[in-house]
């Protein structure tokens, strides 16, 4: 009933998926840039409209006694920032323990601008083995632009050059990072 329901509220809104659904069992979805709290609200369209269910990480301050329960329903899983916690082992840990896993991660770690993006999702995709799927919110199109699966090879420059490429060409916002990539082509 809520995929049917988010799934209609998405096309009523306008929104489309363009580009390749993945038909990978495990992948880490990293949507960039992060802008606004509405970007949640249309990657809840996105699911039940290419049929996949994707978790996703989040500050764990949004996991209250009132409202942890409905991020954890959705798929939300909370990341403690605070501490000194080895997400990237625990995280290749419960890859390794599903058949299939699709988790989606904000790599900006924030709405505001950034001049370098969070590492965690490479390292994570790197010792659990898996794919990244680039994805980005066109919100002037309302598209929200998937990538084929990117597979790492352990070079970190060498791999980040075609995700810095993807964002560029389909993100309408540039932050800080991509900006400063476009111009001096330095990947950090």
């Amino acid at each position: 009933m809520l995929s049917a329901l988010t799934r209609w509220l998405f096309k009523v809104w306008g929104w489309q998926v363009v580009g390749p659904v993945p038909t990978v069992p495990k992948a880490i979805w990293v949507e960039a840039p992060h802008t606004t709290n509405w970007d949640f609200l249309v990657g809840l369209g996105v699911r039940p409209t290419i049929r996949l269910w994707i978790h996703y990480f989040a500050k764990s301050s949004l996991f209250t006694w009132y409202a942890g329960w409905l991020f954890r329903v959705l798929g939300g899983i909370p990341v403690y920032r605070d501490k000194s916690h080895n997400l990237v082992d625990a995280m290749a840990k419960v890859f390794e323990q599903h058949d299939q896993l699709h988790i989606c991660i904000a790599p900006e770690g924030t709405r505001s601008n950034v001049q370098t993006l969070k590492t965690g999702f490479y390292h994570i995709a790197r010792k659990a083995d898996v794919p990244l799927i680039l994805v980005s919110f066109n919100w002037h199109r309302r598209r929200v632009v998937l990538s084929e699966p990117l597979y790492l090879t352990g070079n970190y420059a060498a791999d980040m050059l075609p995700f810095y490429t993807f964002f560029s060409q389909v993100s309408d916002v540039k932050k800080a990072w991509l900006s400063h990539w476009e111009e001096t082509g330095e990947i950090r």
